[in-house]
């Protein structure tokens, strides 16, 4: 395992309180718990939600990250508000998790995945669950938007969707292989580069076919597309999904929706083509969800600087978590035009 940064392995407090006090405390504080050694306790963890403490997902992934990291835990019970965690040595491998329930994959693929990143060898990653949960970052943005990021800071990732899970029945699965970060890049995306094709795909898994159709046509009169496609899902769960990818000359970017049962097919499509337009007029790279997800991959590696449509109280929770493990700076400056420019000065980590 690389432990850097922090010149101390004293234990370091945290509020889940503080900011949007949400599950992403947690889940960066395990990442970077895992990355530089430091352990923490964790005090009124997702004190900011109806239903506080730890929720089966979270569970997860204090489970997950206990085993890859053969931590000591104390306070890893459903429910609990409090967790101790004392990482020792992560070791890269080949691993399955279950949630057992629609609990999000993705965000136990994103508390693993720093510390996976900077081993030495290669791990593969099974997990099981919910791959299109509404709080969450769905299996089409990973594998359009985020995995896409990561591999042009060096990094060397593949993702795959084996099964789509929704709620509450959930059984997805993802595959991920990870490979040894050996080449750290600098990010630069202060400006747009040429759009070269703009994509909309909808899905109904176990569910009438015509739902992703009248999607497809909404979004097709509502935003200029070169292509609309709908897809088809494996998977014993209902749900339907639509998303919409924008490939740039050197990024990419991905808006997605969830059906919902009080809302038409027809709403669900006008209400996403709204958020790709407004993506579209205000000139950043980064939506507010990639902003959000690029700040520690960019602390990490060697940093970088891009624009960002908006930042959130998410983002900057996430920025002050990561402050408190590296020896990193990030800084948020507002620009005339509306938009941010978000500047991620790296912190020192040795070679693999």
């Amino acid at each position: 395992m690389m432990n850097t940064l922090k010149q101390t392995k004293k234990m370091i407090q945290i509020d889940g309180s503080i900011g949007e006090g949400g599950g992403q405390i947690l889940r960066t504080a395990l990442a970077l718990s895992m990355i530089t050694g430091i352990p923490f306790e964790l005090i009124n963890i997702r004190a900011g939600r109806k239903k506080p403490g730890l929720m089966r997902q979270h569970l997860v992934c204090v489970q997950a990250s206990e085993r890859i990291s053969h931590a000591s835990v104390d306070g890893a019970t459903l429910h609990s508000q409090r967790l101790l965690f004392k990482p020792q040595q992560v070791q890269a491998g080949h691993y399955d998790f279950h949630i057992g329930s629609a609990g999000s994959t993705t965000l136990v693929l994103q508390t693993l995945l720093p510390a996976l990143l900077l081993q030495d060898q290669t791990s593969q990653l099974s997990i099981h669950g919910g791959t299109h949960n509404p709080l969450a970052p769905s299996a089409d943005f990973i594998a359009h938007c985020f995995i896409p990021a990561l591999n042009q800071l060096g990094a060397e990732i593949n993702f795959k969707l084996q099964r789509a899970g929704f709620f509450p029945i959930g059984a997805g699965q993802i595959d991920i292989q990870i490979q040894p970060w050996q080449q750290r890049l600098a990010y630069s995306k202060l400006k747009r580069s040429t759009l070269i094709s703009s994509r909309a795909y909808a899905a109904a898994l176990n569910l009438s076919p015509d739902i992703a159709q009248r999607e497809l046509e909404v979004l097709g009169k509502k935003l200029d597309l070169t292509e609309k496609s709908q897809q088809y899902l494996n998977g014993i769960s209902q749900g339907n999904s639509a998303f919409v990818h924008l490939d740039y000359a050197d990024h990419q970017q991905v808006f997605s929706t969830l059906g919902e049962k009080r809302k038409t097919a027809e709403q669900v499509a006008k209400d996403l083509a709204t958020q790709v337009k407004s993506y579209l007029d205000s000139g950043a790279v980064a939506d507010e969800y990639l902003a959000d997800q690029l700040l520690l991959p960019l602390a990490l590696g060697r940093g970088g600087e891009f624009s960002a449509q908006v930042i959130s109280e998410h983002t900057r929770t996430q920025a002050e978590m990561i402050q408190r493990f590296l020896d990193c700076n990030i800084e948020f400056e507002a620009l005339p035009n509306g938009i941010w420019k978000v500047k991620v000065i790296a912190a020192h980590l040795p070679t693999i």
